[in-house]
């Protein structure tokens, strides 16, 4: 496929994307954010349950806090 094509059919599915797309509801919006935060500090959390344990494995102390 050229150079031409390629452009073609990217805007094609763009135009597609957009067609389809709706701009969320304000109660759609926060649940999204939401879960996102939370995603974030599980992760955030179990990455400093895991500092500590590696912490206390190679140090024998709490060298971290």
């Amino acid at each position: 496929m050229d150079v031409l094509g390629k452009i073609r059919k990217f805007m094609a599915n763009s135009k597609h994307v957009l067609s389809i797309s709706y701009k969320p509801t304000k109660g759609e919006f926060n649940k999204a954010a939401r879960l996102i935060i939370f995603g974030i500090l599980l992760i955030g959390a179990v990455g400093f349950v895991m500092a500590i344990i590696v912490s206390l494995i190679i140090t024998g102390s709490l060298s971290l806090i």
